[in-house]
């Protein structure tokens, strides 16, 4: 079974993800992670993340073995990422591996902005995980402030507002919901209720598939 969970930035699709893949015991893809692992692959060389051609040959060549997950989560690497991601030959090439992974059983749980629409559209389970773009940069201001780094919340909605522009408006799998997904709004939600929502729906999708 596959379960693809969609969203914007900081909407909580990550932390649900997890929660969904170690509730049902199934193997776990942060996708976004891919694409941050392109982008610094491209500044690590010193060359711009603009450039399609750079990027492509980063993706093209992609070894997820090779970056630790704390190189990948500064801030300049996940606005790198942003834009490597809206080049439709960067998604074409991570495209196979996203989908082997989804292959696995005896399931697996897919986070990203494409997944329940272009790299899975055959899930079983699809949710397109929202928040008010005033909440997700309070949430990813905090989590910045976690690691120590400071960052005015106002840059950090401005940065939300940009990604989303960039995401929905991408001629090549842009960031809308599936036809077929589950809207889940965390908006007013913590993390145990939207957990517990999700899993609600999922449920209701293993019985029909399971049936």
């Amino acid at each position: 079974m596959i379960i693809a969970v969609d969203g914007p930035a900081a909407a909580g699709k990550g932390t649900l993800a997890r929660a969904l893949a170690a509730h049902y015991g199934y193997h776990f893809l942060d996708t976004g992670s891919l694409y941050r692992m392109v982008a610094l692959a491209v500044l690590s060389l010193g060359q711009d993340p603009r450039d399609p051609q750079a990027a492509t040959r980063a993706a093209e060549t992609l070894d997820p073995r090779s970056w630790t997950a704390e190189a990948l989560r500064d801030e300049s690497v996940g606005q790198a990422a942003s834009i490597v991601a809206a080049f439709p030959p960067v998604r074409t090439a991570l495209l196979a591996l996203q989908r082997n992974f989804a292959a696995q059983k005896p399931g697996a749980v897919l986070d990203g902005r494409d997944i329940g629409t272009v790299v899975c559209p055959e899930a079983e389970a699809k949710i397109f995980v929202t928040a008010s773009p005033e909440v997700r940069a309070r949430r990813r201001s905090a989590e910045l402030a976690e690691r120590g780094e400071t960052v005015a919340y106002e840059d950090v909605l401005a940065d939300i507002h940009e990604r989303d522009a960039r995401d929905r408006t991408r001629s090549f799998a842009p960031l809308v919901p599936a036809g077929d997904a589950h809207v889940l709004d965390t908006t007013d939600l913590d993390i145990s209720a939207a957990v517990a929502a999700a899993i609600r729906f999922v449920d209701s999708r293993v019985a029909k598939h399971s049936a």
